[in-house]
């Protein structure tokens, strides 16, 4: 008479498993631990060497681009300054007005006052034209000194050129620079009213002798 085999219960073979698993958990969870210490060992010093070498050549390729960027608001600003102060040249003439061009060298700005020689009570006050507010130049650029006939020059504080009724206006002289150093001069003339514009740290004879 054979005899069969009972088969085991089942919380035995629930133990067995889980005996014959357990060393696939271990492994698993060995790797895990060191892939996580691998991570967060952080990087090498090749690693950052490459970094610091990839971002200063990235610095040296956009130095340029900066430095043009700079120069560009040096020539923009002085386009505008001697747009405005042609503007006005025949702003004086054709409306019979004393225009007063103030140059704000603490605030890095300029304005236009305006008079009436035929007012009853003359005086001078803000340009009323929509628009023509107080101009202040970029952060780098600035207005480092202002020459002005019969005033002088001013590094500091305000300063004022003057455009007359019968066509003519104070010579001016100024010297705009920016953050790099480069400077640009400008030159009205006193009969025509025309603005000279030049690259470099020039004077009054430098500049209408180019």
């Amino acid at each position: 008479m054979r005899h069969r085999s009972k088969a085991p219960p089942a919380f035995f073979d629930r133990r067995l498993t889980s005996r014959r698993r357990s060393p696939n958990r271990a492994c698993r969870k060995g790797r895990l631990f060191h892939a996580r210490g691998r991570f967060a060992r952080g990087f090498t010093l090749l690693e950052l060497a490459v970094v610091i070498f990839i971002m200063g050549l990235m610095m040296l390729i956009a130095m340029p681009y900066f430095g043009g960027f700079k120069s560009a608001q040096l020539r923009s600003a002085a386009r505008t300054m001697a747009g405005r102060a042609t503007y006005l040249y025949e702003e004086a003439s054709a409306q019979k007005l004393v225009i007063r061009m103030v140059f704000d060298l603490d605030r890095q700005s300029y304005r236009v006052l305006v008079l009436d020689p035929y007012a009853t009570q003359p005086m001078f006050t803000p340009d009323p034209a929509p628009g023509d507010t107080p101009v202040v130049l970029p952060p780098s650029v600035a207005i480092r000194d202002v020459t002005v006939e019969g005033i002088g020059t001013c590094h500091r504080g305000m300063i004022a050129c003057q455009f007359y009724p019968d066509g003519y206006v104070d010579a001016t002289l100024i010297h705009l620079v920016d953050s790099n150093g480069d400077v640009m001069t400008l030159g009205v003339n006193p009969l025509t009213g025309q603005v000279r514009i030049a690259n470099g740290d020039l004077t009054e004879g430098q500049l209408y002798l180019q």
